[in-house]
């Protein structure tokens, strides 16, 4: 029988597309303060959420005739008409925030409105005012929340323990003291202030409260491009660290905090090459457009948005990203020659007076310490000489240098490739052509990219079945096998072209894939480990990888070098 739902059960279940967990909560009501105008925001939590949670603020407040009508569904002063969708600029505007929290919580809402004298202090649970007087206080809004889900016991059985709702918490506040900067956070667990902002405006202070000293003054700024529509700013890590997953990948949409795959790609591929594969880094991503060209009514928890133009965003973010790294890249420098190894498990950051036992936001540092210098070209060298068939030893101006020669000489070879794309790769034809089995996913890939293979010089054709016939080369890769080149090719094609085919359209995916082709056509054709090199020959690679863009890393992000100061070399020697 199909029947109409009681307005409670209604509540409950809209609620659950707004307030999934106590940090839920917490965000909803930190940015209807931060859209109240508010200087300091505090944020008090005791048992990870589950049995309070409070934010203050000192905002515009809530004038008294208006206060039971904010916790009504789809009350909002943020917008007065449809048209208004179109160019929202505020972080709430759908008006489910409070009806959602107050339809599973005890609710407890003190407000002054400036303009007043007096405030209102409202108490709601499941929904309903069950009192409301007038009190004392300042200009400004707290919000108290008890006992979540306390009338929804199948919701509140799922909470995670109180350790785990506190880090959700912990990664909330945090996103948004980056996001502003000139907003002063606090935040106390259990009666314990385990972070604040300091205000200042200067997001590299946050960023410094959060990540500690170390890793917060090491971050490389990226810097704003004058006079753009897309306007890109933030702060991302060097190259020499890196994290094992995309977790520390923050990405602000005008101000507010989003989940985009695509805008996440778009900073890793910044790093490609230049960075090992499988690593990420760690980013703070400040991204401001005109608010009608993007869409943030996507979802009720308002962590997605929509872009007018998708691609040309990727672009500015992944080229301003790209910009930032590439200008302060540096060589990686050896901490001693000998001593102590560096420990397995690099220590883990932890915030200002967390207690004992309870990182916050746990961070691994980087093994590498910060590059020589920030000079983007490499100083000149001097070839001394060669070690275990596979270590060029040069001098330079402040010490030796350690230079893989099959990474540096992958450098080489993919920039030469780059460059050539446009003019035409020099290809070298084979006597014979040889004939190739691939598994059947990978030569599915091979002759959907036939075109682009023959374009960089690898020119193959089906040869019925699973089979190819490689015909010709790039010029590069003479001294490789035909069979080594395609299998590498195809594999290249599955892996790295897959996720860009996932992450991007039409011809942003085209170009990584031909990047990603490049790259492995790069890695078979290099000087491989073990081979030995004649002086002229390790000069003459010397010389090709000072004239390289980005001659410290291959472009598979392993660094082609190691540096040791005459500084270290003279300690090592005790002089």
């Amino acid at each position: 029988m199909i029947r109409v739902l009681p307005p409670e059960i209604v509540a409950q279940i809209a609620a659950g597309e707004v307030v999934g967990r106590p940090a839920s909560v917490i965000k909803e009501l930190v940015e209807n303060s931060i859209d109240a105008g508010a200087r300091e925001i505090r944020i008090e939590v005791a048992d990870g959420g589950k049995r309070m949670m409070r934010v203050a603020d000192d905002g515009c407040g809530i004038p008294a005739a208006e206060v039971e009508l904010a916790f009504q569904r789809h009350a909002t002063s943020k917008l007065a008409s449809a048209e208004d969708l179109n160019r929202i600029a505020t972080l709430g505007f759908r008006g489910e925030a409070l009806a959602s929290i107050a339809a599973v919580s005890r609710v407890i809402c003190a407000t002054r409105a400036a303009e007043e004298e007096t405030g209102t202090l409202i108490r709601l649970e499941g929904g309903e005012v069950v009192s409301r007087r007038p009190i004392g206080r300042p200009p400004g809004t707290t919000v108290t929340v008890e006992d979540i889900f306390y009338n929804v016991p199948a919701r509140r059985k799922f909470l995670r323990s109180s350790a785990t709702e506190r880090r959700h918490i912990d990664a909330w506040i945090t996103r948004y003291a980056m996001a502003y900067p000139t907003l002063r956070f606090a935040l106390v667990h259990d009666g314990r202030e385990v972070f604040r902002s300091p205000g200042t405006g200067r997001m590299r202070d946050v960023l410094v409260a959060v990540y500690g000293v170390e890793v917060g003054s090491a971050l490389l700024e990226i810097p704003p491009e004058e006079g753009a529509t897309v306007r890109v700013e933030g702060f991302v890590s060097p190259p020499y660290f890196h994290r094992a997953d995309r977790g520390e990948i923050t990405l602000f949409v005008n101000g507010r905090w989003v989940q985009d795959a695509r805008l996440t790609y778009a900073v890793i591929q910044a790093y490609h090459t230049l960075i090992p594969t499988g690593r990420y880094p760690l980013a703070v991503v400040m991204v401001t457009l005109p608010p009608e060209d993007v869409d943030v009514n996507v979802h009720p928890a308002k962590a997605e948005v929509r872009f007018r133009d998708g691609d040309g965003v990727f672009r500015a973010v992944q080229r301003a990203v790209r910009q930032a790294v590439t200008e302060e890249a540096g060589v990686p420098r050896m901490q001693a020659i000998s001593g102590p190894a560096p420990p397995a498990h690099p220590p883990e950051l932890r915030f200002p007076e967390a207690p004992r036992g309870e990182p916050v936001r746990p961070t691994p540092m980087p093994m590498l310490v910060p590059p020589v210098a920030p000079a983007a070209r490499l100083p000149v060298l001097r070839v001394i000489g060669q070690v275990a068939a596979t270590y060029i030893i040069a001098e330079g101006p402040d010490g030796l240098y350690l230079i893989d020669q099959h990474a540096a000489h992958e450098r080489v070879l993919y920039e030469r490739m780059m460059a050539q794309r446009s003019g035409g790769i020099p290809v070298q034809s084979l006597l014979e052509p040889v004939a190739v089995d691939l598994p059947p996913e990978w030569a599915g890939l091979v002759e959907a990219h036939q075109e682009t293979l023959h374009r960089l010089g690898v020119e193959v054709e089906p040869f019925g079945g699973n089979t190819f016939l490689i015909r010709a080369l790039p010029v590069a890769l003479t001294s490789a096998h035909p069979r080594d080149v395609l299998t590498e090719v195809a594999q290249g094609l599955a892996e790295e072209g897959g996720e860009a085919r996932r992450q991007q359209n039409g011809g942003a995916a085209e170009e990584e894939i031909e990047r990603a082709i490049i790259r492995r056509v790069c890695k078979q054709g290099a000087i491989k480990a073990g081979q030995v090199l004649s002086r002229e020959e390790m000069e003459e690679l010397l010389r090709a990888l000072e004239r390289c863009e980005n001659p410290r890393t291959c472009p598979h992000g392993r660094p082609t070098m190691i540096h040791i100061s005459t500084a270290q070399l003279a300690r090592e020697f005790q002089r």
